[in-house]
């Protein structure tokens, strides 16, 4: 591979050390079949002049990129999971295989979901079904249409393989998946560390993330760098959870270990779009008391976040710590507020909070499901009382006055809104299962996309 001018390796992570990670393999997949290739994403990090075989060549076989990692890494990590501590988990079927410089100069990670066993399988065969992989492009693909902080999907490739699996007929399709991340380091990554009672790697780890992952030059003051980063990571944690409000999205598992430290969005399991205001709308079917149900959210990324603040309580007096902790409601009101109205597609103004209430109140009469309601109002547009006659809609309205803006894509004169309810999921998996049929996977992707920029050219003056 000639690498393109705009590809820029930079293999931050190995400046950590061997305490962090575990050199792996690949598995040898017996077939390589493309199936999504993320090519705007790799236009963005220099990889767009790639030819299809060197798409397989790389994110199948995972030969190394030029100047970069020589080996895949499999991260060490431990994490609560639905509360409980476990010490034995870490990379189980994934790894970091690459890490690069996109086109705002942002440190990514290319990972990997699928591509083998590790240290950590826990007797697991490390692979990834490639309906999970289905699953994961769309869900990343929504997201990112509806201004979610997430992981992309940069690849994925059906392997070849006959998988079993307890919770799906089996045998099944295989897949691996590369992902585009803003970091892998997460809350379960500090805990780790934490449970081994590791100050030095834990100020390490500190400074190369604020370094790496946001941009900030560390002090020599190991403390001062620990409160800093609880600081931003408490911002960006509370702006995620705001956003899968808005975006109508439960999440399934929101583990320690699956909270990022960037606050970035990432590994889609048991994920759904809620149709309805609903806060007791569960994803995963073995959430049995709701845990991480939708309205549940933000109640389980703070105690998540508490967690970290336990971390890092070894390298930072607990005070001040406390008192972030304790700012992060405030932190999150306010994210939602914003997130409900960037959705809802009107700029900021005197009377924010209270339109944000209103609205909500007018999603949980579930009048329509939460797709159809903001396409109706984006842009403050009031659809009249034929179409929402309820109180709380009309106290809406009231507040809208004189907020309405343009909306000029042709996207807002469809019939209807795009979505990713399951039904369409489980519809766009038959057809592949059945028919080995791509068509309407392909077509929700380029739906999805094409709301996307309906959204990002007319988004709200900030």
């Amino acid at each position: 591979m000639t690498p393109s001018p705009h590809y820029r390796a930079d293999p931050r992570i190995l400046s950590l050390g061997t305490d962090f990670y575990d050199p792996v393999e690949p598995a040898p997949f017996p077939r390589c079949e493309p199936r999504f290739v993320n090519q705007r994403w790799a236009e963005r990090v220099g990889l767009g002049d790639l030819e299809p075989a060197r798409w397989a060549q790389h994110f199948c076989r995972f030969e190394p990129l030029p100047a970069n990692l020589e080996q895949p890494l499999a991260l060490r990590y431990h994490g609560h999971q639905f509360r409980v501590y476990n010490p034995e988990i870490g990379d189980g079927r994934g790894f970091t295989f690459a890490q690069l410089r996109d086109d705002r100069d942002r440190l990514l990670d290319l990972g990997t979901k699928g591509s083998g066993q590790t240290p950590y399988s826990r007797h697991a065969d490390g692979r990834l079904t490639l309906k999970g992989g289905v699953r994961e492009v769309l869900a990343t693909e929504m997201l990112e249409a509806l201004g979610v902080n997430t992981s992309k999907s940069f690849a994925l490739f059906e392997t070849g393989e006959q998988l079993e699996r307890g919770d799906e007929p089996s045998p099944t399709r295989s897949s691996v998946l590369t992902r585009l991340s803003h970091g892998h380091i997460r809350i379960g990554t500090f805990q780790r560390l934490a449970f081994f009672g590791d100050v030095e790697n834990i100020n390490k780890l500190v400074r190369y993330c604020l370094d790496n992952l946001y941009d900030e030059q560390p002090s020599d003051d190991d403390a001062a760098n620990a409160l800093r980063l609880f600081d931003l990571a408490s911002s960006a944690t509370a702006i995620l959870a705001a956003s899968y409000m808005a975006a109508g999205f439960v999440h399934g598992v929101l583990n320690s270990d699956n909270i990022s430290i960037t606050g970035e969005s990432f590994d889609y399991g048991p994920w759904r779009f809620t149709p309805d205001w609903d806060p007791e709308f569960t994803a995963a079917y073995f959430d049995h008391y709701g845990l991480y149900a939708f309205g549940r959210q933000p109640e389980a990324i703070h105690w998540d976040l508490a967690q970290l603040a336990g971390c890092l309580s070894l390298v930072a007096e607990a005070p001040p710590l406390s008192d972030l902790l304790n700012d992060w409601s405030a932190r999150f009101e306010q994210a939602l507020v914003a997130a409900m109205l960037r959705r809802l597609g009107i700029a900021p103004g005197a009377n924010d909070r209270e339109i944000a209430a209103a609205l909500i109140k007018a999603l949980a009469t579930r009048a329509q499901p939460i797709d159809r309601i903001f396409f109706d109002w984006r842009g403050g547009r009031d659809p009249g009382t034929e179409a929402y006659p309820a109180e709380e809609f009309r106290a809406l309205a009231h507040l809208l006055a004189g907020r309405e803006t343009v909306r000029s894509h042709a996207y807002w004169s469809d019939p209807a809104p795009c979505s990713m309810h399951i039904e369409e999921v489980e519809a766009i998996w038959s057809a592949i299962a059945e028919r080995d049929d791509w068509r309407p996977f392909e077509d929700k992707v380029t739906a999805v996309r094409r709301m996307g920029e309906a959204m990002e050219q007319d988004a709200p003056a900030a």
